[in-house]
């Protein structure tokens, strides 16, 4: 099945055109052409992938995926576990980029202007694993909601004095060794160069669609 799933993939990319890997260079001003493809696999976590088809050309990624192990579509977030199905891009942070559903900005209690200043240099100063080491999210962070949406715990809340958002997202890392790994607090990782393209290309209501053939957790 993995094999045949390998395949399809490939000729996909065969058919679009030539693609990059996470560490292409990224071209100015790219779209997003459909939704992000994410397909992870339960068995070698190095084997899942993502597909960002942009106007410049598709670019082929590897992604980092839950500890705990993958969740079937429409369940509820759960700590170490990354979810199935289609979510929509609802915030985008980044030190140089802060886009944010309105209703989330609404829902924090705090200005958009002081939510661009300091929310996500706050997240990325926590040290979450107590090991001295912090950039957890890496260059950037980009938030998903699942669609349809579902009761889901995500929140602002404020996590060793540092005012944050806590949500399903897409994000980088400090550490390039666990793109790759099921090693994740539930969301997907990413290396520096796919995060970099990512930050350049999507737009909020974007589409991600994460598939896996592997069995799910429901």
């Amino acid at each position: 099945m993995r094999a045949l799933r390998s395949l399809a993939l490939a000729g996909l990319l065969l058919t679009l055109g030539a693609c990059g890997s996470s560490d292409r260079t990224v071209q100015d001003s790219p779209q997003v052409e459909e939704p992000i493809r994410i397909v992870l696999d339960g068995t070698n976590p190095s084997a899942s992938e993502g597909l960002l088809e942009r106007a410049e050309g598709p670019l082929r990624f590897t992604v980092g995926y839950g500890r705990h192990g993958i969740a079937c579509a429409g369940t509820t977030f759960q700590e170490g576990v990354t979810p199935l199905g289609t979510f929509k891009v609802n915030a985008i942070l980044s030190e140089d980029r802060f886009e944010m559903d309105p209703d989330l900005v609404k829902r924090s209690g705090k200005s958009e202007d002081e939510l661009r200043e300091s929310l996500f240099s706050n997240m990325n100063a926590i040290d979450f694993k107590g090991d001295g080491r912090r950039g957890e999210y890496g260059i950037g962070y980009v938030s998903l909601a699942p669609v349809p949406a579902t009761d889901q715990p995500f929140a602002f809340n404020t996590y060793d004095g540092r005012f944050r958002w806590y949500s399903f997202a897409i994000h980088g890392t400090n550490d390039e060794s666990r793109v790759g790994q099921a090693s994740t607090g539930g969301c997907i990782n990413v290396g520096r160069f796919t995060m970099e393209a990512l930050l350049k290309a999507v737009n909020l209501g974007d589409e991600v669609v994460i598939t896996s053939d592997s069995p799910c957790l429901s």
